[in-house]
């Protein structure tokens, strides 16, 4: 742990963020900023993620948002940022695409579940449930997401059902979790620029499939 580097590196990018903002939102970027510093003295936060929780708060202060990270919803879930605005809640998950070793072999299986199970444990929590990456990251969302619940089919529910089964059973993906999630809007976050672009999900998924043949090996059967 390099407690000076980590805390180099947040004020570096807190700075560049803040310059020429008004003193409320930099006040309360410098929450966030005091909040990971802290989490990273307890060995809870790295500074890869850490740097896209930064950017990630600036942009939902700048919409008015009080912004919380690593915020505790149940005694098993801790969401990466908590955006709270009149009666509005948002919740962001960021992703930056990392596969530990033991899914060496099944990567694409593994980050389509993770993405998956994030959508359907983490979206009951907020009116808004936004996926965030990098720009050189692709996000492996089940294609049912994209349409409402109405809309989805019991055969491609019970599909993710068993993906999310093989890799998370304590505590499983309930059916009822996966039928009810939703994403409302993904983030790219440009770490160099200090700057979030929204993508809404369909403009998501249509951006992703110009890249063909890689979106029918991110989007195909698992």
């Amino acid at each position: 742990m390099d407690i000076d580097r980590f805390t180099a590196d947040i004020d570096s990018l807190s700075a560049k963020m803040a310059s020429g903002e008004r003193e409320e939102l930099v006040q309360r970027m410098n929450f966030v900023k005091y909040r990971l510093i802290e989490l990273y003295k307890k060995n809870l936060v790295k500074i890869n993620h850490s740097v896209m929780e930064l950017v990630c708060a600036k942009h939902l202060i700048r919409y008015g948002y009080v912004v919380d990270v690593e915020r505790r919803l149940t005694n098993i879930l801790i969401c990466d940022l908590h955006g709270s605005k009149g009666n509005g809640e948002t919740v962001v998950e960021i992703e930056t695409g990392f596969v530990p070793p033991d899914h060496a072999l099944d990567p694409l299986s593994y980050y389509y579940a993770r993405v998956a199970s994030k959508i359907a444990r983490y979206s009951s929590f907020a009116n808004q449930f936004v996926l965030a990456t990098t720009p050189v990251s692709i996000l492996p969302i089940p294609e049912m997401y994209r349409r409402p619940p109405r809309d989805r089919r019991n055969e491609e529910i019970a599909k993710l059902k068993r993906v999310c089964d093989k890799y998370y059973r304590n505590p499983p993906v309930t059916e009822e979790e996966i039928i009810n999630g939703r994403v409302h809007m993904i983030y790219i976050i440009d770490i160099d620029q200090g700057n979030v672009i929204e993508m809404d999900v369909e403009s998501y998924f249509d951006s992703v499939s110009l890249m063909m043949p890689i979106s029918s090996i991110i989007y195909g059967s698992r």
